[in-house]
């Protein structure tokens, strides 16, 4: 990236084409590019791979995904902030827990949030939380360099005062292994069993209780999101969820009526070295499974299929996904790095569906077997509902189990 596109600086000279704010937060990339900005939430430094997500609104559920640990999230979209955070918008598992995000790079400074349902303004937020983020970075051009040269690692830093050692950022930007071959599951898994049976929120009521569960599911939590907990009850389950590494003959000592593998951060060939072996015998079981992301490539690797690295991933909410089961076309919401080699599916896996930016893999079924997952994160609303369908393709084939 050519000095010009972007704020950079040295140890002796500052230049920068923002603004005559004082710079107190910087993005130094592994090449050695530093992005200037002003810094907001927590001060410090934190070394991840950037990459960039093209959603317009749910920044606050974007990072307290666990999907994007080990990460730093460009966003695309300029205004980030201003309608605040509540509490109710955490997608963790627990409020409490931490999303394992590693930073976030705005564009415009955050403005007075505006919105009813804000209790907290993003800035403390983030500090609270303990994140760092920089504004006053032009995210195009970052975002133009990603998708050129691909994810790149960088620290992220933030100082009241300004003052950074900057070859020692640089250094540890170059350093740092990165996401592909590391797991960082057990960062963001729950570490204890608990059940849920909590409702979509809805409006003017706020969040509803499941009170006749029809099936019991338990969900293997890799970095599970609140909200499909909530749209698991909307179909009638009460949800036990377990720790990542819970052997196959705990979940199965539960007698659930279906097994939910969970969505989560990191490279599934890493993960799955504890995880495969334990899906195997879950498939064997016969008891209906849904995957979804992380969870859809770990059950990709348990039936012999391979994952890859991708060139910039897929993060935002506009992504088009067609099912081949059904002829159509979705708007789903993705957060993902990895992708299931579409060539390397076995003979009774079939692709359901597919993306329609570049082709990849998005979804499977097990011929003959109550067992499918998806790529995508369908218990969000960017369509706005588009891909509920699959949590009631869950309970129909629970039903059918059951009967």
């Amino acid at each position: 990236m050519p000095p010009s596109d972007v704020a950079t600086m040295d140890n002796n000279r500052q230049t920068s084409g923002w603004s005559a704010r004082t710079i107190t937060a910087v993005l130094v990339l592994e090449d050695g590019t530093v992005i200037e900005g002003q810094g907001l939430g927590a001060t410090g430094n934190a070394v991840g791979e950037v990459c960039f997500n093209t959603a317009m609104t749910g920044y606050q559920e974007v990072l307290t995904d666990p999907s994007y640990a080990g990460q730093i999230i460009t966003f695309t979209f300029p205004h980030v902030g201003n309608i605040g955070t509540n509490d109710d918008d955490i997608e963790t598992s627990s409020p409490a827990a931490a999303s394992g995000v590693r930073g976030a790079v705005l564009r415009a400074r955050v403005t007075a949030a505006s919105n009813y349902r804000s209790d907290k303004t993003l800035e403390k937020w983030l500090e609270h939380r303990n994140i760092i983020a920089i504004c006053g970075v032009d995210t195009r051009a970052l975002t133009a360099h990603i998708r050129k040269s691909g994810y790149i690692n960088a620290v992220i830093a933030h100082a009241k005062d300004g003052i950074f050692d900057l070859d020692a950022l640089k250094q540890k930007a170059k350093d740092w292994a990165g996401l592909e071959g590391m797991d960082m599951v057990p960062d963001v898994s729950t570490t204890q069993q608990f059940t849920s049976t909590q409702t979509n929120w809805q409006w003017d009521e706020g969040f509803g209780h499941l009170d006749n569960p029809k099936y019991h599911v338990v969900a293997v939590d890799y970095g599970l999101k609140r909200t499909i907990l909530r749209c698991l009850a909307n179909v009638g389950c009460k949800v036990t969820v377990v720790p990542a590494n819970t052997s196959a003959e705990d979940v199965l000592a539960h007698q659930p009526d279906g097994i939910f593998l969970a969505n989560g951060p990191s490279d599934p060939e890493a993960t799955g070295v504890y995880t495969v072996p334990e899906i195997k015998k879950m498939i064997a079981s016969n008891i209906p499974i849904f995957g979804i992301c992380l969870g859809h490539q770990m059950l990709a690797l348990a039936l012999g299929a391979t994952t890859k690295k991708m060139h910039q991933g897929h993060h935002g909410a506009n992504h088009p996904v067609k099912d081949h089961t059904t002829g159509k076309v979705e708007i789903t919401s993705m957060n993902h790095g990895f992708a299931v080699d579409s060539d390397s599916l076995p003979a009774g896996v079939t692709e359901t569906h597919i993306s329609l930016f570049d082709g990849t893999n998005c979804g499977l079924s097990v011929d003959g077997k109550p067992i499918f997952s998806v790529q995508y994160h369908p218990e969000a609303s960017p369509g706005p509902q588009d891909s509920h369908y699959l949590f009631e393709r869950f309970a129909k084939l629970m039903a059918d189990a059951k009967s």
